[in-house]
């Protein structure tokens, strides 16, 4: 029994292409068995209470990846906003997407504003979903935003603004690496690190990773 649960939690997800090139399959096909995991996390985290679930799905160094496996990620992004509406309803959550969105499409931003608005009301959990996105891009963007408006506070200008800190990152594939992923958020965030491939990390590994967090003494600099 776990005696603590996070109330944030963050993911990098990785290792689709590495699932799918041991299958001997296109990359594209660890992306789409990915969203499977992606339901595992969100399936779990609503029945254990975990209130936000961040997932880092498309990196602003990604736009640099073949363009035929860029256009299917997002077209996968659409197809998946679209099918998730009605679960996403049904269990109160809000979804939100983050990231330097005028790389986006028209049409994957406007999906993505119709789902935020529909599921604004969501007060169970929140997802916060990444795409191009990247921590750097991030401090530097509030940066400049807030000395525009001539303001002292750099966090209120996050794309993460109101949104608590994560208590638990988890980075799965073995690689042990932040990836530019919120770089001034995680400065006190618990990191823990499964050799597990993104499309085969499903409810036990999650509530593994949990487990191993909740052993975790967070100190936050001071002593106990």
């Amino acid at each position: 029994m776990m005696n603590k649960i996070p109330r944030h939690v963050a993911i990098i997800m990785d290792g689709n292409g590495r699932w799918a090139r041991q299958r001997g399959l296109d990359r594209v096909f660890g992306h789409r068995e990915g969203v499977e995991s992606v339901r595992a996390v969100f399936e779990t985290s609503v029945e254990l209470g975990i209130q936000y679930v961040s997932l880092f799905a498309f990196s602003e160094e990604n736009w640099a990846r073949p363009d035929s496996e860029v256009s299917a990620l997002m077209s996968l992004f659409i197809k998946s906003i679209n099918a998730e509406r009605e679960t996403l309803l049904k269990n109160g959550i809000h979804f939100r997407v983050l990231g330097n969105r005028a790389r986006l499409s028209p049409e994957l931003n406007e999906a993505i504003d119709s789902l935020d608005a529909a599921t604004s009301a969501g007060t169970r959990m929140t997802v916060l979903i990444f795409v191009s996105y990247s921590g750097k891009w991030d401090i530097a963007q509030a940066a400049r935003r807030m000395s525009a408006d001539g303001g002292e506070d750099l966090e209120k200008y996050l794309v993460t603004a109101g949104v608590p800190d994560p208590d638990l990152l988890i980075r799965t594939s073995g690689e042990q690496r932040i990836s530019n992923f919120m770089l001034w958020q995680i400065a006190y965030t618990e990191l823990v690190f499964t050799d597990v491939l993104w499309p085969d990390f499903r409810r036990e590994q999650y509530l593994a990773a949990l487990e191993e967090y909740s052993l975790r003494d967070r100190r936050f600099g001071k002593v106990k």
